[in-house]
């Protein structure tokens, strides 16, 4: 009976320990980078399919997190959404003419706005609009025109 009831105690220890891990696991992986969103300037950008893009998302410039999304809305009048963000006023040296995409971290990761710098001598300010966008790749619509494009390769019309 002593030894059984050790085994329980133990197994229910075990089990915390691995909860607590997950929990840490959880709050450590998700949020994790500190953007001080105390000193910054805002900025838009346009596309035509934000896919799963999402508020508090980051923004970045050669893989540096330097701002992030504050607001998706949709314009009933161009029939596209436009993603708010906030850069950190310390980049402020990103040229007007810089374009912007929405990338995916990772295969199944979530997404991000990925900024590539252009030439121009002007840069970004504060109400900024950037012009040239790329949109997010959804997966379902490449598949579905993987799946046309090899029925259409496969028909022998004599």
């Amino acid at each position: 009976m002593q030894q059984t009831r050790g085994v329980e105690i133990g197994t229910g220890l075990f089990s915390l320990l691995g909860i607590g891990a997950l929990f840490f696991l959880t709050t450590q992986s998700t949020g994790g980078d500190d953007f001080n969103t105390s000193d910054t300037y805002s900025v838009e950008a346009r596309f035509e399919n934000v896919g799963s893009l999402r508020t508090r998302a980051p923004v970045a410039m050669s893989g540096v997190t330097i701002g992030r999304v504050t607001d998706i809305e949709f314009d009933t009048q161009t029939l596209e959404a436009v993603v708010g963000f906030e850069i950190d006023k310390r980049y402020d040296t990103i040229p007007e003419d810089s374009d912007a995409s929405i990338l995916t971290a990772g295969l199944l990761g979530s997404q991000y706005i990925s900024l590539q710098a252009g030439g121009s001598e002007f840069y970004l300010e504060d109400g900024s609009e950037i012009l040239f966008t790329q949109s997010s790749i959804v997966l379902e619509n490449l598949i579905g025109k993987f799946l046309v494009n090899a029925g259409s390769d496969g028909d022998d019309s004599e």
